[in-house]
């Protein structure tokens, strides 16, 4: 009893631990901070000058002033294709401009602080050189339109992960965000088609995303890959009660092949019916710890995606904020270090060795 004591007090004194703002500061600069999912692209696309610091009319969760605040080493870039531009088969041409806005609107525009990156060699490389290494990632499937043509395509364009569905179930892959519609088409997780998407994937090196599906697509596509697998852009079910987040099972499953789970910052997804804060966001790396180990933790934010984000957390200038958090709670600079980009580069490098790169 006086073991078990001992040890709940010492706990509970590490969770209230009390760092200094220099320490702080220590330890976030000291990382390769890595966000896999953000939205502004839906609005650099239509004109938005992600440059200055955004005090407009309709303000975003970023811009580079405060992405330089924040201390992002390197962004993952939403090539969002929402589900309407099926209608038409315009979904391949919307993707074409995203990518576009990510090469003019973002790196060209300002190429001394943004440099374009497509493998953990560059990534490494723009922080070297104090830059922000800018990639790309396809947020839904039906961008391809079925084609693995296109998908060759988008990833010499430089794409590396894609989102296998966004909220809409397409030709080859069931989404979470209709899985209880009857009159959706649904395919019981991938299709034939599917499972040889998911291996073009592996063999191209592109990064095999399950945010968005429903979880026969996550076992699946689990099942198929030849490479480490990830989420984007989710939480946890066990934490927040949603299609959208994953459950303990497959946040372990997904553990077990090296993949990682890129922490969501949507308040929906930290916490139903309540406004969640930092602390929350703590909660969900706290609970991906616990049941598949430090290894299977990351930050993919979603900001300007989500309609609500965390207090404290509400922006890209406020991630030292959750360093802080994490620092308070007990986590090491070594554990935040590999939250922040070292499991993301890890995964990313064993997709590079599986395709041969």
């Amino acid at each position: 009893m006086r073991i078990f004591l001992f040890a709940a007090t010492a706990a509970a004194l590490m969770a209230q631990r009390t760092v200094t703002d220099a320490e702080v500061m220590k330890v976030h600069r000291s990382a390769l901070l890595i966000d896999t999912h953000n939205d502004v692209t839906s609005r650099t696309v239509e004109g938005f000058d992600i440059g200055p610091r955004n005090t407009g009319d309709k303000p975003t969760h970023t811009d580079l002033v405060r992405m330089k605040e924040g201390g992002i080493g390197a962004q993952f870039f939403a090539v969002y294709v929402a589900a309407n531009y099926v209608n038409g088969n315009h979904s391949a041409n919307r993707a074409l401009q995203m990518i576009d806005t990510v090469r003019h609107d973002i790196i060209d525009r300002y190429p001394n602080d943004f440099m374009f990156a497509t493998s953990v060699a560059d990534i490494e490389a723009a922080h070297k050189k104090g830059k922000i290494a800018a990639l790309m990632g396809i947020e839904g499937g039906h961008a391809i339109e079925d084609s693995t043509r296109l998908l060759r395509d988008f990833y010499a364009l430089g794409v590396r992960y894609m989102t296998l569905t966004h909220s809409n179930t397409n030709n080859w892959a069931d989404s979470s965000g209709d899985i209880t519609k009857s009159d959706v088409q649904h395919h019981n997780g991938l299709t034939d088609f599917g499972k040889d998407v998911v291996r073009e994937m592996n063999r191209l090196g592109m990064m095999v995303d399950i945010s968005h599906v429903a979880d026969k697509t996550f076992w699946d596509a689990l099942e198929v890959s030849k490479a480490p697998i990830f989420a984007s852009h989710s939480s946890c079910r066990a934490l927040a009660d949603v299609p959208r987040n994953m459950t303990d099972e497959m946040i372990v499953a997904l553990a077990k092949k090296g993949g990682v789970v890129q922490v969501n910052f949507s308040c929906g997804f930290l916490k139903v019916g309540a406004k969640p804060s930092v602390a929350d966001v703590v909660a969900h790396i706290d609970h991906i710890k616990q049941i598949a180990g430090i290894e299977a933790i990351g930050i993919g934010s979603d900001f300007d995606g989500i309609g609500c984000a965390p207090e404290g957390l509400d922006e890209v200038s406020k991630f030292p904020n959750l360093t802080r958090a994490l620092l308070e709670k007990g986590y090491t600079a070594e554990e935040i270090r590999k939250i922040y980009g070292g499991n993301l580069l890890r995964v990313m490098r064993g997709v590079e060795k599986a395709a041969g790169k």
